[in-house]
């Protein structure tokens, strides 16, 4: 079984020492020591990992905050270009083994666009990775149109990650530290991010633009019926189409740290096979889990390759 692993994170040491992971609220800091160590290694212990496991392919990108976390617009733009070039000598090392996604500093969206055009064309990266929002902007606001066109124009997707630093503070959160971070505010935020995407019209603007949510789609993809019905009982309707069905059409997902058989079967019913692809979440979560998840899930004979690799292959345009 060929495994392309779409959502494996890394880390340049310079930028990793200038600003560190974010603390992840009752994450033991034993998890924090060894990820920092591995999020920098590529061949002592990524490598092996793989080979282990069976992974042919991990699809690397720059680990969380990112550069949305980063507050001056030249710091932002000057670290995008840094980790870009990075990424491009580490695949260049194990191009059989390694693609990319590139890091973009949206804090300015033209300088955004331009670094995509840079690390699609001249580094050979296969889209962009960003983690959430960048200092409280959302990515329907009109400046970033020009970063949309860019992608469809690349014919490259978006991955839209967690881990920004949060933009405001939740009450429902007082006292429930556990609920904040991975475990559940992420998904949240970035579920909520991708669907003000599609509320505030960017498929119907850019018809060949493509995102990819990890995580099971951040769990979206099953409250498809209420979004429909609950939109088509709206006032102001503005959209070409009912939310759903922008949903395996420009929104496609992985199955990146979930591993449940019933969300897949259900996320195959919601969206089609044809929209979900294989990750892991490397580092933070274990190759091991994720390759067993797959290989004992319950799918066609069919539908097995299509998640394992020719999904991402086709999208990505990765040689088959």
């Amino acid at each position: 079984m060929k495994l392309i692993a779409l959502e494996e994170a890394f880390a340049v040491p310079e930028l990793l020492s200038r600003q560190p992971l974010p603390k992840k609220t009752l994450t033991a800091d034993r998890w924090m020591r060894e990820w920092n160590r591995l999020l920098v290694d590529f061949t002592e212990e990524r490598l092996p990992d793989m080979d282990a496991y069976g992974i042919d392919i991990q699809v690397l990108s720059l680990t969380v905050p990112g550069i949305q976390g980063i507050a001056d617009t030249t710091q932002a733009i000057a670290d995008a270009r840094q980790a870009n070039d990075f990424l491009a000598t580490v695949i260049a090392r194990h191009p059989d083994r390694f693609a990319g996604f590139a890091a973009l500093p949206l804090q300015d969206p033209e300088a955004a666009a331009d670094e995509l055009e840079r690390a699609v064309t001249e580094l050979g990266l296969r889209g962009a990775l960003v983690n959430d929002h960048t200092g409280g902007h959302y990515y329907d606001e009109p400046q970033f149109d020009v970063v949309w066109s860019a992608l469809e124009d690349l014919d490259v997707p978006l991955y839209l990650h967690p881990g920004a630093p949060p933009a405001d503070s939740w009450h429902v959160l007082d006292g429930r530290p556990e609920l904040i971070g991975p475990l559940w505010t992420w998904g949240a935020e970035t579920g909520a991010h991708a669907l003000r995407l599609v509320l505030g019209g960017v498929f119907d603007r850019h018809p060949r633009a493509r995102l990819i949510l990890g995580h099971m789609g951040e769990a979206l993809p099953f409250q498809l019926a209420r979004l429909d019905s609950r939109y088509q009982r709206q006032r102001d309707r503005t959209l070409h189409r009912n939310p759903s069905a922008y949903f395996g059409d420009n929104i496609h997902i992985t199955v990146s740290g979930v591993w449940s058989h019933a969300a897949l079967t259900g996320a195959i019913e919601a969206i089609g096979v044809d929209s979900i692809m294989f990750a892991i979440d490397y580092p933070y979560e274990l190759t091991s889990q994720a390759v067993d998840f797959l290989a004992s899930a319950p799918l066609a004979d069919d539908e097995l390759p299509k998640i394992s690799h020719r999904n991402a292959e086709r999208l990505l345009r990765l040689p088959s």
